[in-house]
Formats: C-alpha cells, sequence, structure tokens
C-alpha cells in the first residue's frame, strides 16, 4: 500500500489517498477546498492511473469535508462514515457561512461504517476503530501489514484532538486513545488529520497528554 498526502484548505487539513499496485485507491478526508486543491487531486489520480473506489471519513468536521461534494461529482462516491457522525455532517451547512467558508453541501451518505468493519480495495484492507472523544463517532483505519494507522483528530504528535466543539469530550479522548491506540504495535505509524505523522511508542513516552 501506498499513500499520497496532501495538506488543504485554511485548517492545514490532511488528505490521504490511500493505493495498491492493483491500481485501486480510495480517499480519506477530502478536504480540498476550490479549484486549484481539487485539480491537485484529479492530476495525482490520473498520473497515478489510479481508480478511485470509495470515499472515506474520519469524522464529519468542516475541514474534512469540504471535497464530499466535488468527489462525488467527479467520481460517483458518497461519503461513508460511522452513522453517529451523520448529525455532525449536517450541521456543516448551518455554520460554514458564520466561518467564510464556501461550503458545498455533502451527498448524504448511503453506507455506515462500524467498528471492526473491513475496508477492502485492491489487495488492501483497513480494519476499521472506532475512536471518539474529539467527535462523537470518530473513525481511525488501520493497515496491519504496513503497520500504519489513518487517525484524523485523535492522536497528534506530541498532542491530541481538541474536545470543545460539540459532540467532544476529553475523557472518551483520552480513554480512546488509551484503549484503542495505544494497543498497536509501538512502531506502528500515525497518518494525522493535522501535522506531522508520529509513531505509538513515541506518543507513549513523549506525549504530554497522556503521561500517568
Amino acid at each position: 500500500m501506498q499513500i499520497k498526502i496532501f495538506t488543504f484548505n485554511p485548517y492545514q487539513e490532511n488528505t490521504y489517498v490511500l493505493f495498491d499496485d492493483t491500481g485501486s485507491a480510495i480517499i480519506i478526508d477530502p478536504g480540498m477546498l476550490g479549484g486549484h486543491e481539487q485539480n491537485q487531486v484529479v492530476a495525482f489520480i490520473k498520473q497515478a492511473g489510479l481508480k478511485l473506489e470509495r470515499s472515506i471519513l474520519t469524522h464529519a468536521h468542516i475541514d474534512h469535508v469540504l471535497g464530499n461534494k466535488f468527489v462525488f461529482d467527479q467520481w460517483g462516491l458518497k461519503p461513508e462514515l460511522h452513522k453517529g457522525e451523520l448529525m455532525v455532517l449536517q450541521a456543516v451547512a448551518s455554520y460554514a457561512p458564520q466561518m467564510g467558508i464556501p461550503y458545498e453541501l455533502s451527498p448524504e451518505p448511503e453506507h455506515f461504517l462500524k467498528e471492526g468493519e473491513i475496508i477492502s480495495f485492491g489487495n488492501t484492507k483497513l480494519e476499521v476503530i472506532l475512536a471518539p472523544g474529539h467527535s462523537p463517532a470518530h473513525l481511525c483505519f488501520y493497515e496491519p501489514l504496513e503497520n500504519i494507522l489513518i487517525g484524523g483528530d485523535v492522536l497528534f504528535y506530541q498532542s491530541i484532538g481538541r474536545t470543545d466543539l460539540p459532540g467532544g469530550n476529553h475523557h472518551t479522548l483520552l480513554k480512546s486513545i488509551r484503549e484503542k491506540l495505544f494497543i498497536l504495535p509501538d512502531d506502528c505509524v500515525v497518518y494525522p488529520g493535522h501535522g506531522q505523522a508520529t509513531r505509538i511508542g513515541f506518543e507513549k513516552l513523549h506525549n504530554p497528554f497522556l503521561q500517568a
């Protein structure tokens, strides 16, 4: 499996395209805003000869869903997320104008992801992990062969996701990290929703929010 990372929109959100040698690909958290960012994804997909098969969301805050409508228009893919995030997704249209962010209404999901579900594309399989706290039903996606986690806004390099947004809960977030992520191998690489990648073992030792 290979990963292409884009950093998009005013929130500097990480959008990921995952693909393997079959040419099958998925996009996770399409945050592209405007034609320039949209064109970057289209150009990469075409140049790499990929077939984009699914659009997956870790959660539904505005910075992670700005490209949902474009992905649907371009590839016919509706977003997939946990059912507990649907109200979060539906709320974006009401607050985006207040934040000065142009937002094209996302299509409604047809398939909801569940904890323990396997997301398959090409020869790749991702395990769905439910890790709430930053948002009500935040998901992470683990690929065991490459030992990689697409972590969204749960765990960052020496930091954690904010919990002051609707549906956030600090205690729940810490519990999710300790019980769902820290059971992964120490050398597991975490690709977060913002900022640089990190490793599980490093965060166990050095993350100031998670020291006993």
